[in-house]
């Protein structure tokens, strides 16, 4: 937003001192460099949360530009535990899963294996003749689809899809008998959550969400969806390697991000987080106090909820947006490639009232009218359901990613405090 601005204040304070010497426009080049961001409203909100007992720890990863990361940092890993939170620390992203699983789509489209507009039942048999329900709460009646369902469409949340968190009625019954989860939380019982057993791979759940009714005609709105965990098996099959393998050979590894994963090893178990649920404004541990559900073997790969990633790892992937597809000589999309994925990729025709009128890309956001709040238009980022958050915004040339691990993320609303704070630093 003011970068230049900043950095000519510091410059001409400097020459008021220094004279002669800040006349040189290489000396005045090196302060611009030396000048460090001060991020100090996002160090206080993150002291905050901790002070008034929101959250027992958190971290945010900030830059400007291609900028190395400042992690900054408060508390502990849990209630009652000993670990300071760090930048290896290990969070729940849950749906900051979703512009992964989406970038990985652009990869393959980048290759040649995947068409945009493909018609996803090229690759799930149950998808080749869609049907619309007539009243999705009463019954799973249903109508054909006007249009296939689309790589487009998952996506952007296009696709007439539903997700268990909410469709509602028959058709939300069906989603948890055939466990059409978007994410594991929990080993134990949690209040408002009935007990659903997961689909047991992703091409399971693929192909039974492909035998329900959708909630709406595809191209025709934005409704929150499980889309992305569908994209995932079509990763999957049109790579011919299994989901999590592709996302580690073609993105993880490339990029040096090591701590990124849909099962986290026992051995990393002392660093993941405790996370928290939120019932009658009281917090209590569900998971990672005595163990994690994250440890099954079982957990299908989901992409979009399932992963588990520390904020170095995150803000490796930001940082390859923010290069446009790469970190110095680690390419894994081309420019053009990572420009269509952090575009809108919504078709004109689709009502974005849901979304509040932005766009949507490769599995996030894309802001298309410029929040009075900070983000300008460029944009791109998504959050997820433990009250975590990551965008990367091309224009004011900031990233940024915050962690907390409290359900319903909505409670303190984290995501919105972090993106006030840090266009405040700017």
């Amino acid at each position: 937003m003011s970068e230049l601005r900043i950095d000519r204040r510091q410059f001409f304070g400097s020459a008021a001192l220094l004279g002669g010497f800040a006349a040189t426009p290489a000396f005045a080049q090196a302060l611009v460099r030396a000048a460090p961001q001060n991020w100090a409203p996002v160090q206080a909100l993150l002291d905050s949360y901790v002070a008034e007992d929101k959250a027992p720890g958190t971290i945010a990863a900030v830059a400007r530009g291609t900028d190395d990361p400042q992690f900054l940092a408060s508390g502990k890993i849990g209630r009652g535990r000993d670990r300071a939170v760090d930048a290896d620390t290990l969070y729940r992203v849950y749906s900051m899963s979703k512009p992964i699983t989406g970038i990985a789509a652009m990869m393959l489209i980048q290759d040649g294996k995947l068409r945009l507009d493909q018609d996803i039942g090229d690759f799930i048999p149950s998808f080749r003749r869609p049907m619309v329900a007539i009243d999705p709460e009463k019954s799973l009646d249903a109508r054909p689809a006007s249009s296939a369902v689309t790589v487009r469409n998952l996506m952007t949340h296009t696709s007439g899809l539903g997700y268990i968190i909410n469709t509602k009625g028959a058709l939300q019954k069906e989603y948890a008998r055939l466990g059409l989860i978007g994410a594991v939380v929990s080993r134990q019982p949690i209040p408002g959550f009935p007990p659903v057993t997961p689909a047991p791979s992703l091409k399971d759940f693929a192909e039974r969400i492909g035998t329900l009714p959708l909630v709406y005609q595809p191209n025709t709105r934005w409704s929150y969806a499980a889309g992305l965990d569908v994209l995932g098996y079509v990763v999957e099959a049109a790579s011919g390697m299994p989901f999590a393998t592709f996302l580690r050979e073609r993105l993880f590894a490339p990029l040096g991000m090591n701590s990124s994963y849909f099962v986290v090893p026992e051995s990393e178990l002392p660093r993941l987080t405790t996370n928290y649920g939120i019932a009658g404004g009281k917090q209590f541990a569900i998971d990672g106090e005595n163990g994690s559900i994250y440890t099954d073997p079982t957990t299908p790969a989901l992409g979009g909820g399932g992963l588990v990633m520390s904020a170095r790892d995150y803000d490796r992937f930001l940082l390859m947006l923010a290069g446009y597809g790469a970190i110095g000589s680690a390419r894994v999309m081309r420019p053009d490639t990572a420009r269509l994925a952090m575009s809108d990729l919504m078709l004109p025709s689709v009502d974005r009232t849901a979304i509040g009128g932005q766009g949507f890309g490769a599995g996030g956001r894309v802001t298309i009218k410029a929040d009075p709040n900070g983000s300008a238009v460029g944009t791109f980022g998504w959050g997820g359901a433990a009250g975590t958050i990551a965008w990367v915004d091309p224009t004011k040339r900031v990233r940024a990613s915050g962690y907390v691990q409290y359900m319903p993320s909505e409670t303190y609303n984290f995501s919105r405090d972090l993106g006030k704070a840090v266009y405040a630093s700017l």
